[in-house]
């Protein structure tokens, strides 16, 4: 049988680590900032000359958002509403978080900002935006000496 040292600091840690992992989810009710703030996850990507900023606000009117850009950093900012109908007092769970969000995207100096579009679709908004031409890949012909 093998001899294990028991160390109560790791132990400590441990637990640490564990309470911190509770308070930092925001779904955990009672939790102060559980249902304050949400961020709505995203994909970027690269779709041939454009970039391409994918967002996921299911339940959000697109009256409720506001797409802008200022000074090369785009911003997606919106409101996800409580439907009325239900109640906190005759809910058994409520699980989604409702309220403001807002995204901050900086863009690369290689992107045409004069020339965004946005789209939104079955709860996904997706912003294009387009690259400037000096940033396109350019083939360049071999010429004989």
């Amino acid at each position: 049988m093998r001899l294990v040292r028991w160390d109560p600091f790791q132990e400590f840690v441990a637990m640490s680590n564990r309470l911190n992992r509770t308070l930092d989810d925001p779904h955990v009710p009672g939790v102060e900032g559980a249902s304050a703030a949400w961020a709505p996850p995203v994909d970027i990507f690269e779709r041939g000359d454009h970039l391409v900023i994918r967002a996921e606000i299911p339940g959000v009117e697109m009256g409720d958002i506001d797409v802008r850009i200022e000074n090369g950093v785009l911003t997606v900012h919106g409101q996800r509403k409580q439907a009325s109908d239900v109640k906190e007092e005759n809910a058994y769970r409520l699980e989604r978080i409702y309220g403001t969000f807002t995204r901050s995207f900086s863009l690369p100096t290689t992107v045409d900002a004069a020339n965004v579009t946005a789209t939104y679709k079955d709860g996904v908004l997706e912003v294009t935006v387009p690259k400037i031409d000096a940033a396109k890949p350019k083939r360049v012909d071999i010429k004989a000496a």
